[in-house]
């Protein structure tokens, strides 16, 4: 069974909102690594405006560090990028995509409804991050339960149980990413919330971002309550993080301030 490991793929920081990580994961099996989402690449660095425009540069606050790409990270464990063979997303926002082109030889798995949602030209994307033509796999059956809920099996070339789990709204394909470790079942909920503090509060002040991010409010909405049944009934069985609650990072990767005073 793989090795689960967290990482920070990058940092947002748009004041007076507090600084959001790019909380992802790296699988190392013998046959090499799997990521769950990308972060922030090298190709953003390089072209910052083009690769994710100036509008969202701006809103979301977008930090262009070299050190904190997933590239940059791998190479720092011994790996390169032709070791990544597969890439599970949970949605295609920019902050998410962003080292997809950093691993053009790995394949990108992600549920049939959000490759829809790109390919229909949803705004929320930007173009230029997929010009490489990543080598899509995509998924549309829910084949197996888990924990009462549907989900899809995800084939990589690791040994490992990894399926998608359908948690549409914030996009029309959002989905967490739950892997069987050892010991119990991890999931990266993705932007399913915000902040770990919307799952005790509905009423959460970020609610209201996330309600303006969101594709589909309802269905988001939806998807919170039955992340919190879930979470709720699994118990010790389930583990979880978000993509950007800095709480929820392991305490060996560093804080904000820390990368950007060494920057």
């Amino acid at each position: 069974m793989s090795e689960l490991q967290h990482a920070n793929f990058g940092w947002l920081h748009a004041p007076p909102f507090p600084p959001a990580c790019c909380h992802c994961l790296i699988l190392e099996g013998n046959a090499g690594l799997v990521l769950i989402d990308t972060g922030i690449g090298t190709h953003d660095i390089a072209n910052p405006t083009e690769r994710v425009g100036q509008e969202a540069i701006e809103t979301a606050g977008f930090q262009f560090l070299p050190a904190m790409t997933a590239l940059c990270q791998i190479e720092q464990r011994g790996f390169s990028a032709d070791d990544v063979t597969d890439i599970v997303l949970t949605h295609c926002d920019p902050d998410h995509v962003g080292g997809l082109t950093d691993f053009p030889e790995a394949f990108v798995h992600l549920a049939a409804e959000e490759k829809q949602n790109l390919d229909a030209n949803n705004s929320r994307y930007q173009r230029a991050q997929f010009a490489n033509r990543p080598k899509w796999v995509t998924y549309e059956t829910n084949d197996a339960d888990w924990f009462g809920l549907p989900s899809r099996c995800v084939d990589t070339a690791l040994n490992d149980d990894i399926r998608l789990i359908p948690l549409f709204g914030h996009t029309h394909g959002h989905c967490g990413v739950a892997i069987q470790t050892e010991c119990h079942w991890f999931l990266h909920v993705g932007d399913a919330y915000y902040l770990r503090g919307e799952l005790d509060d509905p009423q959460h002040p970020i609610s209201k971002l996330a309600e303006i991010r969101a594709d589909d409010n309802a269905r988001r909405l939806e998807s919170l309550a039955k992340l919190r049944t879930v979470i709720s009934q699994a118990g010790e069985e389930l583990s979880y993080c978000g993509y950007h609650d800095v709480t929820e990072l392991p305490d060996s990767i560093p804080g904000f301030d820390q990368i950007t005073e060494n920057a």
